[in-house]
C-alpha cells in the first residue's frame, strides 16, 4: 500500500527577479514536476482555496480579526509562486490548518505515521460522539468542553488501568463540526477509532453518562466495526469542518445553487477551534522513528518561475506564460465559487 510521499518544499532565498535570474537557493526535496495529475490536484486546490480566502478576509475585516485576517492572507497566498528545476517543484507553503494545499500534505503525511500501528489491531471499531447543537454564541464553549470532557474519560481509565482495576483505552480521535443552515446551528462531533469493540462501547457509555440526556442521547451515537482501516482513517484526520470540502463541491448538480460554501460559518468554526488540538491518539505511543536527515540546501541556477493566475485557475511561466499544470477549473466548480459562497451571518 502506498501513500502520498512527504513534500515539504520551501523557497528559503531569492536572488533574483522575474526578469533575470541569477541564482536562488532552497531546500527540501521538491515534488515530482512529471506528475500530471497531482499538479491538476494542486492546481485544483489552490483554485478553491484562494478564492474561499478572499471571502474570508472579507470577514475578517468586518470583524476587525486582525490575527486572523493575516492568517487568511497567508494561506491565501500559499504556494502563488513556485520555481521548477531538474524535474522538481519547488515553493513556500502556509501550513495553516484551513490551507487545502497543506491539508493534503499533512494527511498524506499523518497516514503514513498511524497507518503501521493501526493495521496491527485486530478489531478496530469507529465511533462518533456528539452532543445537542448549539448556535454560534456558544460554540466556542461547546468546543472547550468536548475536549475536556474526552479527557476526563480517558484519564479516569487511564488511572484505573494503572491500579489494575479498569481496561486501557487505545484509539485515535479528531474533532469536527458540522453547520445546519436551516437551523442556523453548529453540531460538534467526535470521530474515533478504537483499538476494539470494548474501548468503543466504553467510550460511549461515558459519554452518554458525562452528558447526560438533556445533552446526548444515544440514538445521535454511532458505533460500527471498521471495514477499510485506511478509509476511516482519512475520514478522520483531516481539518474539522465539512463547510468546505472537495467531497461537497465535487457534486456535478446541474443545478449548482443547491451547493453552497458557509463562509461566516467556516469563520465561526475556524474562531472557535483556533489553537485546539484537533487530531489526537490516547492510550499508546507511536514507534520512535530515526530522525530523517535534513535535505541540505540546494544552489539553482537555471530554473523556471511560476506565478499563480486566478483567472485562469493555474500557474503561469513568468517570461513564456506558459500554462504548468493545464488545469481548466470545470464549469460546475466555477459557478459555485463564484456565485455560491454563502457569507451572510449564521
Amino acid at each position: 500500500m502506498e501513500f502520498q510521499n512527504r513534500v515539504v518544499d520551501t523557497l528559503v532565498e531569492s536572488r533574483t527577479n522575474k526578469t533575470g535570474q541569477h541564482s536562488v537557493i532552497v531546500n527540501g526535496e521538491g515534488s515530482d514536476l512529471n506528475k500530471c495529475d497531482a499538479l491538476k490536484g494542486r492546481a485544483k486546490r489552490k483554485t478553491i482555496t484562494q478564492m474561499m480566502m478572499l471571502k474570508l478576509i472579507e470577514i475578517a475585516q468586518q470583524d476587525e480579526e486582525r490575527e486572523l485576517e493575516k492568517s487568511y492572507w497567508n494561506t491565501y497566498y500559499c504556494q502563488q509562486n513556485l520555481l521548477s528545476a531538474d524535474g522538481k517543484l519547488y515553493g513556500k507553503y502556509c501550513k495553516n490548518r484551513f490551507c487545502t494545499l497543506c491539508c493534503s500534505i499533512r494527511k498524506a503525511e499523518m497516514i503514513n505515521k498511524y497507518y503501521p500501528v493501526l493495521k496491527q489491531w485486530k478489531e478496530p471499531y469507529f465511533l462518533t460522539l456528539t452532543v445537542k447543537s448549539c448556535n454560534a454564541k456558544n460554540l466556542p464553549l461547546y468546543i472547550s468542553k468536548f475536549i475536556e470532557g474526552f479527557q476526563i474519560i480517558t484519564e479516569r481509565h487511564r488511572k484505573r488501568y494503572q491500579r489494575g482495576k479498569g481496561k486501557k483505552l487505545t484509539g485515535v480521535r479528531s474533532l469536527e463540526c458540522n453547520f445546519n443552515p436551516i437551523r442556523k446551528t453548529y453540531n460538534p462531533h467526535f470521530h474515533i477509532i478504537t483499538k476494539d469493540k470494548a474501548t468503543a462501547e466504553i467510550l460511549l457509555s461515558e459519554w452518554l453518562k458525562l452528558w447526560t440526556p438533556k445533552f446526548a442521547k444515544r440514538p445521535a451515537q454511532n458505533i460500527k466495526m471498521v471495514s477499510n482501516l485506511e478509509t476511516g482513517l482519512i475520514e478522520i484526520i483531516k481539518y474539522g469542518s465539512k463547510i468546505f470540502t472537495e467531497p461537497d463541491l465535487k457534486k456535478r448538480n446541474k443545478e449548482t445553487d443547491t451547493v453552497q460554501i458557509y463562509a461566516k460559518a467556516l469563520n465561526t468554526i475556524l474562531i472557535a477551534m483556533k489553537d485546539k488540538r484537533i487530531f489526537d491518539r490516547f492510550g499508546f505511543n507511536l514507534p520512535q522513528q530515526t530522525a530523517n536527515k535534513r535535505t541540505p540546501a540546494k544552489l539553482l541556477s537555471n530554473f523556471n518561475e511560476w506565478e499563480y493566475n486566478l483567472k485562469i485557475g493555474d500557474w503561469e511561466n513568468v517570461l513564456t506564460g506558459e500554462k504548468l499544470s493545464h488545469y481548466e477549473i470545470p464549469s460546475y466548480l466555477h459557478a459555485i465559487l463564484t456565485n455560491n459562497i454563502n457569507s451572510e451571518i449564521c
